[in-house]
């Protein structure tokens, strides 16, 4: 008996989280796959089941394109700009040439937006990008720029402005992680490429970058899935608008859901972007494991 008990003892300290986690993911998540292949779910008490109808009629839908397109340029975008730039600032605090004052007080300015949540940030830049806000009146200086520009209402622009607002709240994550690599880099290897000759760009491109690439890769795919799922900032700078032009996927399944009442069609959409996820997931995990061996 105490060797039965030895052996389940793992298993049941696990079993409050695993039992969590079934009622509250894995459950959820099966009721909204099995939405997706029914009529009228959730409002009606007897849904007919439609087969792969909903996936067809929502690859046929010219709005939910519009939303992909849209979630591909704000998560490339974002992405990368977050990676460029977490780099910079963390090779900008790695650097010897400022003193260690000086770092610890940019640490702190950097990391600012990083801290803010997701209502702060949408709150302040609504404010500053308001025609009459902080953002127009600096720009007043130069006088080939209009002193009213509609930033967030302007069909146009406003994609470019909510990336930029994604860029600037998401960088520090980056930048934190990069340092954490950066200083985790033996001074050996810089010593001897200097011996040998080698540049500055050279030692960047060979020593840094290859010693860097796991945290990269990692940092990228976690990065890909929480911004491919961002919803919140969105929403309260834009609502998806001005025409649709800054709806991604997340608004526009949130709006089928709960503006139209279509949850079927929500659900549909839900299971394509959560299909998405668990591929990129799958690729996070095996990289994972390589950078274990």
């Amino acid at each position: 008996m105490k060797l039965v008990g030895k052996k389940t003892a793992p298993y049941r300290y696990l079993a409050p989280t695993l039992i969590l986690m079934i009622v509250f993911m894995v459950v959820p998540i099966c009721m909204v796959i099995g939405y997706s292949f029914v009529d009228r779910a959730v409002v009606s008490q007897n849904p007919a089941f439609v087969g792969l109808d909903n996936y067809k009629t929502l690859f046929a839908d010219s709005q939910y394109w519009n939303a992909v397109i849209n979630t591909i340029i704000f998560v490339l975008v974002s992405v990368a700009a977050h990676l460029v730039l977490g780099m910079i600032f963390a090779m900008l605090l790695n650097s010897k040439y400022f003193s260690t004052r000086t770092k610890t007080i940019a640490r702190v300015v950097y990391i600012l937006p990083w801290v803010f949540t997701a209502s702060v940030v949408a709150i302040l830049w609504k404010l500053m990008l308001q025609p009459s806000g902080i953002v127009n009146y600096i720009l007043s200086i130069f006088p080939q720029i209009s002193k009213n520009t509609e930033w967030l209402s302007n069909k146009d622009i406003a994609l470019a402005v909510i990336c930029f607002i994604n860029i600037w709240s998401g960088y520090p994550f980056y930048m934190i992680s990069i340092l954490a690599g950066l200083q985790g880099i033996s001074e050996d290897l810089y010593e001897s490429a200097a011996i040998d000759g080698s540049t500055s760009t050279k030692s960047l491109i060979y020593i840094t970058i290859p010693q860097l690439k796991p945290i990269l890769i990692s940092i990228a795919m976690l990065d890909f899935i929480w911004t491919l799922q961002s919803f919140n900032v969105i929403w309260m700078l834009t609502g998806g608008g001005p025409v649709n032009s800054t709806e991604t996927l997340s608004i526009y399944i949130y709006k089928l859901a709960f503006q139209k009442v279509n949850y079927s069609m929500a659900a549909t959409a839900a299971t394509v972007l959560l299909i998405v996820c668990i591929f990129i997931a799958i690729f996070y995990v095996k990289q994972q494991k390589k950078v274990r061996e």
